[in-house]
């Protein structure tokens, strides 16, 4: 058998020249000097010979060489060619595309709402783009992942960090799908070893509310990021509604803003119905954007909208406020303010199917989801005015006692001619 010694006292001679180990491996010398580990075989009545890898420092051990001819010996035993698999690893390599190639098919390609996917793209190319680019799919390992999420943890946006691992899984999936012979690197990096994160029910006081929008008026930021927080809280949308909301979706004359179904959850258009206090509120927002076409347009292009991370630095704000003041308020997010206003005028006693319209919610899993399309337009309308008006009331420090139904709301009965 072969030593490490023997082979580093090898020679290289006129013509090339085989020294045999075990197992049927053998080195061979080249009149260049070159020491290759090689091994020759018969398969399906044919002769081949696979090389195994060159000796050297940059190279193959005598050990690692040993265990590779073991594994090509076995793969032999099973009916497959060691020598074939090699040029298809060599030719896998040769055509593999990218990370940043792959990521780029599986946004156009792949299943999700609109704002998903503009959601996705805007953190595809801000976080991970600039950092794997051009790294060819099977160099980007878990510890590369981990790092990278650890580090945008470091910077203070855990959510982002775990859509960044969430993108990669779907990549790298999405890859396998068609074909690509990779492992999967966020197989190894789960969500809860990046971030965790406080069960998603949190919902305001009255008290909690009052404290909110009094130390609004006390934090550094622009008048139409306080009147933007006074919205969330008032109509109940989602953070990605109000911050794409364009002018030419809001009808002043009718009280109504109609967002388009390109930019809802479920893809389908929904009436957000105005009080008098969301009225003002955008009739002052229209006065603030000037020429821009979105309703909060960014403070320093107005051709695009608010960054998606303003209202979040709002809230911390406020609640840093306030805990200077030593008043209780606990830390929230934008989307516990809709969760707010459907809690709490489900326990003033609303009627359900009224909220979850303003919720923009249909809920599948009943008949009386499938069935209920009505829009309830007077409830909701009423029911907007006296939510204003309660708020308006607990800023206040009174009491409000609100009208459950409308006086107008139209009455369901038969035609009494028939």
């Amino acid at each position: 058998m072969l030593t490490d010694a023997a082979l580093k006292a090898l020679r290289p001679k006129e013509k090339s020249y085989k020294i045999t180990d075990r197992d049927g491996m053998y080195a061979l010398v080249t009149p260049g000097g070159t020491v290759s580990f090689r091994l020759d075989y018969r398969l399906h009545g044919r002769r081949e010979t696979v090389v195994l890898g060159r000796y050297g420092p940059t190279g193959l051990s005598l050990a690692r060489a040993r265990e590779k001819c073991i594994d090509a010996r076995r793969a032999i035993g099973e009916g497959r060619s060691p020598a074939i698999e090699k040029q298809r690893e060599k030719r896998r390599l040769l055509e593999a595309r990218s990370f940043g190639e792959l990521g780029e098919k599986w946004l156009d390609a792949a299943p999700m709402a609109d704002s998903t996917r503009a959601m996705r793209r805007s953190i595809f190319e801000r976080e991970l783009l600039p950092v794997w680019r051009r790294r060819l799919l099977n160099e980007i390992a878990p510890d590369d992942l981990r790092a990278h999420c650890a580090a945008i943890v470091e910077r203070g946006a855990p959510a982002t960090a775990i859509h960044v691992r969430d993108i990669v899984k779907q990549i790298y999936g999405f890859a396998i799908l068609h074909g690509e012979k990779i492992a999967n690197p966020a197989d190894e990096v789960g969500p809860a070893s990046i971030a965790s994160f406080v069960p998603r029910d949190r919902s305001l006081s009255p008290t909690e509310i009052r404290i909110m929008l009094k130390q609004l008026e006390h934090v550094a930021t622009l008048p139409t990021i306080r009147l933007g927080m006074r919205l969330y809280l008032l109509t109940m949308v989602r953070k990605s509604e109000l911050l794409d909301a364009t002018w030419d979706e809001v009808d002043f004359e009718n009280a109504v803003w109609t967002i388009p179904k390109e930019r809802m959850k479920r893809s389908k258009a929904h009436n957000v119905y105005f009080s008098r206090h969301v009225l003002d509120i955008f009739i002052a927002l229209k006065t603030c954007a000037g020429n821009s076409k979105y309703v909060l347009p960014s403070r320093y292009d107005a051709d695009a909208p608010m960054s998606r991370a303003t209202f979040n630095r709002v809230t911390y704000l406020v609640v840093e406020q306030a805990r200077k003041e030593g008043l209780p308020l606990e830390p929230f997010t934008v989307h516990d303010l809709r969760r707010t206003a459907s809690t709490l005028l489900n326990e003033l006693g609303f009627n359900s199917d009224w909220i979850e319209k303003c919720l923009a919610h249909e809920d599948g899993r009943s008949s009386r989801g499938v069935y209920n399309k009505a829009e309830y337009e007077v409830q909701r309308r009423h029911m907007m005015q006296e939510w204003s008006n309660i708020v308006d009331a607990w800023i206040g420090g009174q009491k409000y006692i609100p009208a459950l139904i409308p006086p107008s709301m139209p009455l369901v009965q038969p035609d009494p001619a028939l």
